[in-house]
């Protein structure tokens, strides 16, 4: 029966990796073969089709739920009911809305909707909404984060901006709703909103500074809820009734192993309602209960059976669970915690077993956070040593306690005021180890390293003495200090981000990095930090040599800050410097400074007499083995009629299109006088300035321009000096994009 258990499982993980979905008459082939094959001896293969049916039955209903192409980016008046807990931050409200019904057309199940400026939005209530509806969808770049995955995950069809509403009918405040405001109005000593994503599973209160710290110091887990604080407060709750049965102060008459398990199990799931119930928490319940149950009766099924169950009846209840990292992060983690405390281990002290459990969850995930393009805390085997009993034995039982004890306010706000302090004193403690110790991201590996690292780990993960174990050191590094890719003299690869409405390119030559423009900020949205700083790592680029900012509009140069914060930076270099940061020392551009580096050419040019912005963009001139690339920023006609006039060689293969593509610039002349193969445009799906223009995209018809779009292709590749193709990023199918 493992055998069958463990197809079926794969089955529905084979999912998370298939590049389209099987057709329809596939998908009713594969469940009549599977009962064909039950009564033989190849009942696995049998399972497994049992699991890839239901997981792609399930993922094709998710994706004929999406918003019709026909409505993308139209704005329609409808009605819907607030579920769950809005939240609000920095003067955005978002919420869900679910079953919205318009009278134009069918809308899907469940919307995210975004409303700026709006107003205070509670859950319960029915709203009627003008919304500008979007397909789910997200940027692609290399090894970022997949937006468009995380929608379909869960189960959200369409995605919105409110443009006007009215409330149509109020409703009684959510009882969770009513809990959160009475946590917020507490004295907490300014953890507020630390103590609602630790009771509530509401992370709203948290800053992009908290999220920073968290994610450097690994201890993420530690205020989202998830696993962790169902099994610390089941743990504790099981550890008192078997510390009071080992000291005899457990009634005998009672059975002490059941009531332990009874009352963890039941702790549990009160504390599951309580944070509403999500999908990591109803993964941690079942898979706790399944242990209880285990540790209860079946010891002697031995470890595989119950995570098997679990992770079995986790995926049938939701298979689209396998495109969320954290499903694999709480499973592998779980997993390496039965293997490594199974009895052929020996037993450990209580001190032994809580640190080397630390260093062996951090060794055995490492693969698997590169793999999902995660960062590497290399603090958090040290930090969690500390942190989670911090958690445990004290914030978390001060702050339940006191939420249920809020009914007796001084009691209750005193409580809490402890978790609050205690929380605070732990927020101190990560801020300095994030400070010295911030988290890694490595750099892309091959494919073929990836087996390797996780074999190499598993042997690391055995017990002491079993040959070749020694072994696994080197295989795991493997995908640390993989060989990458090397720049050949003479060629620079370029690299148009997905960056939105905006723009950023990398070039990298054999033995130098250059970044043109960083990227969008917009408010605390920094795209510099959250993409482009991946994106450069992921590269394996550690140090530039050179930002090139065209000029200070917060489409290219926002993100600057957050690039020259988190990477050493020989040189800023930019056009339009009097609008700059001063923090960002920005040299002005030249007209005609030109370099070589490992026999690439790049040169430079601004047009000195601009009168605004845009106009003094400093464009770059790209030249390896005689194919050009020409990079020029959000220049207009006027300054484009004043670089052929002042004789600078345009000519070029490839063109970034100017001002991405508005009516205001690529003039026929200049297209003529560069006559590229193929322009770049960098903008935003149904951005609001309607770039690319209709006439524009028409001239680069007429004279045979291939375009190359951001927000159909994704991030696009090429290596300039060798006259090849681009290589988009959405090319690499997916069956989740459209």
């Amino acid at each position: 029966m493992r055998t069958g258990m463990l197809a079926l499982a794969l089955g529905l993980l084979v999912l998370r990796f298939l590049p389209a979905l099987p057709p329809v008459w596939l998908m009713l082939v594969m469940p009549v073969l599977a009962l064909m094959l039950l009564p033989f001896r190849t009942y696995p293969l049998a399972f497994f089709l049992f699991g890839l049916t239901w997981a792609s039955v399930s993922a094709k209903s998710a994706l004929d739920d999406r918003l019709p192409e026909r409505l993308d980016g139209q704005t329609l008046w409808l009605e819907g009911k607030v579920v769950g807990l809005p939240n609000s931050a920095e003067g955005v409200v978002r919420f869900q809305l679910h079953d919205p019904v318009s009278r134009r057309t069918r809308l899907p199940e469940r919307l995210r909707i975004a409303w700026y400026g709006g107003p205070k939005v509670q859950g319960g209530e029915y709203w009627r909404l003008a919304v500008k509806l979007k397909r789910p969808g997200g940027l692609a770049n290399p090894g970022a984060f997949d937006y468009e995955a995380w929608l379909l995950a869960q189960r959200i069809g369409a995605t919105g901006t409110v443009v006007d509403g009215q409330l149509l009918r109020a409703s009684s405040v959510p009882w969770r709703d009513r809990i959160r405001q009475r946590l917020l109005a507490v004295d907490a000593q300014g953890q507020e909103g630390g103590l609602t994503a630790l009771v509530l599973g509401d992370d709203s209160g948290l800053s992009t500074a908290d999220w920073q710290v968290l994610q450097d110091t690994g201890t993420v887990h530690l205020l989202v809820i998830s696993g962790t604080h169902v099994g610390l407060l089941a743990g504790l709750l099981y550890g008192c009734v078997a510390g009071l049965a080992r000291w005899g102060l457990w009634p005998r008459f009672i059975p002490w192993l059941p009531s332990a398990c009874v009352l963890a199990f039941s702790g549990a799931l009160a504390y599951g309602f309580l944070a509403g119930f999500e999908v990591p928490v109803q993964r941690a319940c079942l898979m706790l209960g399944l242990v209880l149950l285990w540790r209860l009766r079946f010891r002697h099924l031995g470890v595989l059976p119950p995570l098997l169950i679990a992770l079995n009846l986790v995926l049938i209840a939701e298979p689209l669970i396998s495109l969320r990292p954290g499903f694999w992060l709480s499973f592998g983690a779980v997993a390496i915690l039965m293997l490594i405390f199974g009895a052929r281990l020996g037993a450990w002290s209580g001190l032994r077993s809580w640190s080397r459990a630390q260093w062996l969850i951090a060794l055995g995930l490492l693969p698997v956070l590169l793999a999902l393009n995660l960062p590497v805390s290399l603090s958090g085997p040290m930090v969690n040593l500390v942190a989670v009993p911090w958690v445990s034995i004290f914030i978390l039982p001060l702050a339940l306690f006191g939420t249920l004890l809020l009914a007796v306010p001084p009691v209750g706000e005193s409580l809490l005021w402890l978790a609050g302090g205690s929380m605070n004193g732990l927020f101190r403690f990560l801020t300095l180890m994030a400070e010295l110790m911030p988290a890694w991201t490595g750099p892309a590996v091959p494919t073929w390293v990836w087996p390797l690292s996780l074999l190499g780990t598993c042997l690391l993960l055995l017990p002491s003495g079993i040959p070749l174990r020694p072994l696994g050191w080197p295989m795991l590094l493997l995908c640390v200090f993989a060989p990458q890719k090397s720049i050949p003299v003479g060629e620079v690869e370029v690299v148009q981000l997905d960056v939105g409405q905006g723009s950023a390119i990398t070039l990298r030559t054999r033995h130098h990095a250059l970044l043109y423009d960083a990227g969008p900020r917009f408010g605390d949205f920094d795209i510099g930090e959250r993409v482009v700083l991946p994106a450069i790592r992921r590269a394996g680029i550690r140090h530039l040599d050179l930002m090139l900012l065209s000029h200070a509009d917060a489409d290219h140069a926002g993100g600057a800050s957050a690039v020259q914060q988190a990477l050493p930076v020989s040189r800023i270099l930019g056009g339009d410097t009097e609008r700059m940061p001063p923090a960002l020392a920005v040299e002005r551009c030249r007209n005609g400074e030109t370099w070589t580096w490992d026999e690439v050419t790049f040169s430079t040019w601004v047009w000195e007499q601009a009168e605004q912005g845009n106009q003094a963009s400093c464009v770059l001139r790209v030249e390896a083995a005689g194919e050009r690339l020409l990079l020029t920023g959000d220049i207009d006609i006027h300054a484009e009629r004043a670089m052929l006039q002042q004789g600078f060689d345009v000519r070029a293969h490839w063109l970034q299109s100017p001002h991405h593509g508005s009516r205001t610039s690529s003039s026929k002349r200049f297209l003529q006088a560069v006559s590229p193969r193929g322009v770049l445009i960098s903008r935003g799906r149904n951005n609001a300035f309607g770039h690319p223009h209709p006439l524009v995209m028409s001239r680069y018809r007429w004279l045979n321009i291939e375009p190359y779009d951001s927000a159909e292709l994704g991030a696009v590749t090429l290596q300039l000096g060798t006259f090849g193709q681009v290589r988009a990023e959405r090319e690499a199918r997916r069956f989740w994009r459209d």
